[in-house]
């Protein structure tokens, strides 16, 4: 008997490690089916906000690339022989940032939550809002000094001048710097936040990738909207806006398409966030 007992129970041991795979197996499959619906219902609930927030990233490919070039042709002497390279200017953004992230801290929200009556003063969709319209607002800015700029050229090759630079400062382009670091301070932080606290704690490196990955696609629609801009212009028979002949170039032009894709990419912004459903009411379970 007792050698049957040993049989008997060395037969069940394999058996019962078997049974208990499958078991966890079955709930590993359908944890990880739940855990991948959750993350896309997250990512469809995203996605319309990120998507409206390209244009914001659009413009901000600017300095870098047209602001520098107009700031080429500009008067950029100070005193006799020095001349400011036009580059440096986008220093000024991040100047702007420095010394106006405490104005943010110590007034502008102390005078919201008076105005709203919430903590945070004002949500974190609002304060991406914000930074979006200040970026339009520099877009206006940066075309009305365009179109000045094209007018003093235009001026010197009527008069049988035809230098490159023009009699205007390069110092008229800090403006538009300047709003593109305090729209910086609204929607770069904001977007920081709200992503990272709009998907679920497992979640968080996805919050961060959504971030950063706006302005990594925005780099790609901005090129791909300069190429449409390119192809659509030359085929009219007339100087590309962007002619290496900045006097034939229309940047102020491409300038206002800006403002006013950026314009209607607000407008949608602001009707998606009229009816976004936040996490805390959208999924309790985060």
């Amino acid at each position: 008997m007792n050698i049957c007992f040993s049989c008997f129970r060395l037969q069940e041991k394999p058996l019962c490690p078997e049974n208990l795979e499958s078991l966890k197996d079955l709930n590993n499959d359908s944890e990880s089916g739940m855990y991948l619906l959750k993350n896309v219902k997250v990512m469809v609930r995203l996605l319309p906000i990120w998507t409206m927030l390209l244009m914001f990233a659009v413009i901000f490919q600017q300095p870098a690339t047209f602001f520098t070039k107009q700031g080429m042709t500009m008067k950029r002497n100070i005193g006799a022989d020095f001349k400011i390279p036009p580059a440096t200017l986008q220093s000024s953004i991040t100047l702007s940032i420095i010394l106006l992230m405490p104005l943010y801290d110590k007034i502008f929200i102390p005078i919201t939550q008076v105005i709203t009556r919430q903590d945070k003063g004002i949500s974190v969709l609002q304060r991406m809002g914000i930074g979006m319209v200040l970026s339009i607002i520099a877009m206006v800015i940066a075309a009305l000094v365009e179109t000045r700029r094209l007018e003093i050229g235009r001026q010197m090759r009527n008069a049988g001048l035809h230098s490159e630079t023009v009699p205007l400062s390069i110092f008229w382009l800090l403006p538009q710097y300047i709003l593109l670091g305090i729209s910086d301070i609204f929607t770069v932080v904001g977007m920081q936040e709200f992503f990272y606290g709009e998907v679920p704690r497992t979640m968080r490196t996805m919050g961060i990738a959504l971030y950063t990955s706006v302005f990594g696609v925005g780099s790609f629609v901005s090129a791909l909207l300069i190429t449409l801009v390119e192809v659509y212009t030359s085929s009219k028979g007339i100087p590309s806006w962007f002619s290496d002949d900045m006097v034939e170039a229309r940047l102020d032009s491409y300038y206002w398409l800006l403002a006013w894709l950026s314009a209607a990419s607000l407008l949608l912004y602001a009707l998606l966030c009229k009816y976004y459903l936040k996490k805390s009411d959208s999924d309790s379970e985060y």
